[in-house]
């Protein structure tokens, strides 16, 4: 009976001692493979891949420690950054609790929904044209609690962290829940104050986006387009007409400023019917809080910043100055 007990004990150190070296990393390196577990992969084709990219030294192995731990039924697929230092209990642990590599992804303030879709798209995080198709599709827009014609100046722009498994639903919902993040109550209480819907404001907001880059001007350029509003002039901003124009190259003509589109505030009054990009906070506060002054007019200084003016001749003056008699009003 003694010798039985000795032999067992013998076998189970052995056991322990295989399962020691056994499950000991593939090596020392740090260097992240990235492994795409599809769905439907069984255990051993999950060890085979594994097994090729140097991640796992023994692949029977992993197979044997997947299925006594029941593993093998738990895997998620995605995409998985790995790398040589991890013990194939580790790696299985991760896979049963589908730690997926997520891509860093930024999107731009005063984007628009095709430049985000493009940027997505170069990620290959989102089928192109899915991606635009969805945002203007109105039942999907009605289910994020929307009543607007597409998601332009809804996809917050901001950095993200997306897996390549998520749908292009999920990856636009969440855009849309960010929004909700930078405007919040108090502002959705601002916009009241100022007898603003959340569209005006975004679509305001879009233009100021687009208008300037520079932070100290976002509120005084809203604090124009607020008075002209007010006092019944033509927003006649450059970036709206673009917006309006189908391939633009880049340069705007002066029969460009001529165009029939509701999108052309030089002939038509008031806001465009809704966003032509998307705002960041900075713009969206700058609409709800706009720096008071007199000025309605503004134009570039070539250098990023602008001249705001109070009167025409003030306005013609600085044109004269800084556009060498190039015909633009208000931007």
């Amino acid at each position: 009976m003694k010798k039985l007990f000795v032999i067992a004990s013998l076998f189970f150190l052995a056991f322990v001692a295989s399962v020691l070296v056994l499950n000991k990393p593939a090596g020392q390196s740090t260097h992240q493979r990235i492994v795409n577990i599809q769905s439907g992969m069984s255990l051993g084709q999950v060890a085979e891949q594994l097994q090729e990219h140097e991640l796992i030294a023994h692949d029977l192995w992993f197979r044997v420690v997947g299925k006594l731990t029941g593993a093998d039924r738990k895997i998620q697929p995605g995409e998985y950054k790995f790398h040589a230092g991890l013990t194939p209990s580790e790696i299985l642990s991760r896979l049963e609790e589908g730690k997926v590599y997520y891509y860093s992804v930024t999107i731009p303030e005063g984007y628009t929904i095709r430049q985000i879709a493009m940027v997505l798209s170069d990620k290959e995080l989102v089928d192109q044209e899915r991606f635009i198709q969805l945002t203007h599709d109105p039942i999907f827009i009605k289910s994020l609690g929307l009543d607007v014609p597409r998601l332009e100046g809804y996809l917050f722009p901001d950095t993200y962290f997306f897996p390549r498994s998520f749908p292009e639903e999920e990856i636009i919902q969440t855009f849309v829940h960010r929004l909700w993040k930078a405007f919040p109550p108090e502002l959705l209480k601002r916009a009241k104050e100022v007898e603003m819907s959340v569209q005006e404001v975004l679509t305001l907001a879009s233009v100021v986006e687009k208008e300037t880059g520079l932070s100290r001007e976002r509120s005084i350029v809203a604090g124009v387009f607020h008075n002209r509003l007010n006092q019944n002039i033509p927003l006649q901003s450059d970036p709206t007409v673009i917006y309006a124009i189908k391939n633009f190259d880049g340069n705007i003509r002066k029969r460009d400023l001529s165009i029939d589109s509701p999108y052309n505030t030089y002939r038509v009054l008031g806001l465009p019917p809704g966003p032509i990009a998307n705002p960041g906070e900075a713009a969206i506060r700058a609409v709800l809080y706009p720096t008071p002054s007199d000025y309605v007019y503004f134009v570039s200084r070539n250098d990023g910043s602008h001249q705001f003016s109070v009167t025409l001749a003030e306005h013609n003056r600085a044109v004269e100055k800084y556009q060498k008699k190039r015909p633009k009003s208000a931007s």
